[in-house]
Formats: C-alpha cells, sequence, structure tokens
C-alpha cells in the first residue's frame, strides 16, 4: 500500500480512541496478528487465504483471516500507515458501526474476485489488509475529494479524487500485468467497495462530493 498523507493532526492517543474506537481496535488487533503470525507457523498457515480451497469450501473464514496478517514487516507497516491516516478521521464522520461494517464488507469483497480468478490456483495465496485499507482510503475521498494528497517519494501533492482516479487505473493495469507478488485485484476492488458501501449508508454524500468539486473548478475562473 502507498503511503499517504491527508492533512496533519496530532490528537492524543486517548482522543483517537474515544472518537474512533473501532478504527482503533482494528487498528491494534490486526498489528497484534501479523505480529503473532510472524513466529508462528501454524497461525499463518491458518489465516491465510487460499484462493483453491475456499472456493471448494474449505477454510472459508480466511477471507477475514487473511486480512489480519500480512506478509513481512514492511507490508504491515505501510498498510496501518496508510490506514492510520485516513481511519480515525474517516469514523466520526461515517458512524461507528458502518465504519466496522465498512471495514469487514470490505474486507470480504476485496477477496471475492481473487477467489474466483485463482480458484484453480492450488498454489496460488493472498494476505494483508490492503483492501480494506483501500475502502477506508476511498471512503474518505467521498468526504474530502479536493483534499491534497501527498504520496511518498513525490515532492508535490494531489487533490484525493485525482489520486483515486489514477489509483484505479494503475491498480487496473497493474492487475493485467501481473508482474509482482502483489494483489492488485484487492486493491482495486476494495477501494470500489468502499465507495459503494459509503454511498450506500450516506446517500447524500453523493451531493456533497459533486458539491466540493464543482465548488473548487468554480474558484479557478474566479
Amino acid at each position: 500500500m502507498i503511503g499517504i498523507i491527508l492533512q496533519a493532526t496530532d490528537p492524543s492517543m486517548m482522543d483517537i480512541i474515544k472518537t474512533a474506537p473501532v478504527a482503533s481496535f482494528i487498528f491494534a488487533i490486526t498489528i497484534a496478528t501479523s505480529l503473532w503470525a510472524f513466529y508462528n507457523d501454524n497461525i499463518y498457515a491458518n489465516m491465510i487465504l487460499n484462493p483453491y480451497g475456499v472456493s471448494r469450501g474449505y477454510r472459508v473464514y480466511t477471507v477475514i483471516t487473511s486480512g489480519m496478517i500480512h506478509g513481512d514487516y514492511m507490508h504491515l507497516f505501510f498498510n496501518m500507515l496508510s490506514y492510520s491516516f485516513f481511519a480515525f478521521d474517516l469514523e466520526p464522520q461515517l458512524g461507528h458501526w458502518q465504519f466496522g461494517l465498512l471495514y469487514t464488507l470490505s474486507l470480504i469483497l476485496s477477496d471475492l474476485p481473487s477467489i474466483y480468478k485463482h480458484k484453480n490456483d492450488e498454489w496460488y495465496n493472498s494476505l494483508g489488509a490492503s483492501g480494506a485499507v483501500s475502502a477506508v482510503i476511498f471512503s474518505a475521498i467521498m468526504y474530502n475529494p479536493v483534499g491534497l494528497m501527498g504520496i511518498m517519494f513525490l515532492p508535490f501533492r494531489i487533490y484525493a479524487v485525482v489520486f483515486g482516479v489514477l489509483y484505479l487505473v494503475y491498480c487496473n493495469y497493474a492487475s493485467k500485468q501481473a508482474r509482482d507478488n502483489i494483489n492488485h485485484d484487492a486493491h482495486f476492488f476494495g477501494a470500489l467497495s468502499g465507495l459503494l458501501i459509503t454511498i450506500v449508508l450516506h446517500p447524500l454524500i453523493v451531493h456533497t462530493f459533486i458539491g466540493q468539486i464543482s465548488e473548487k473548478v468554480q474558484s479557478w475562473f474566479h
């Protein structure tokens, strides 16, 4: 997951837990389970997603548990870093149970295309919270499409909505190329799940989203 910064805030840990308890719990449990799996091969093997097995009814629960473990420390770090930039601000806007629903459903939905695509690939496995993290990021974009986002290693910032479009284009392209071990399908469908679930939960967000973009475009001509 690309490290992203939407805006700088510096709340205390207790403030974060009070305003975003669900996001805080997910953050803590994902780090704890990932670290546990790093040092326990049995846990790792039982939690990872294997589309070949899941499509045949084995260890179906891994569509969720696979999002609670990561391949290595860097994978965990970048996913949780990106998550932290958005999740704790998003939950108060979206709602507590709504945030939990968004994260859990996106975790599942982001894996379904991979399960179908690799249902006959016994060797293929997938893990990580990237699909759900993408959903969180894209839900946040719906609330602040003209916020400036900084992408690591780039010396400039871009509007969140522009980032969203480029991200989807890149994920689609990278998925078709399949030149690395990253599950780009999970990123892509996780992002789309985040958009859809946010709109279902808060239909008026579409009007707000369009209004913010329209207002920003108009400001360029005044």
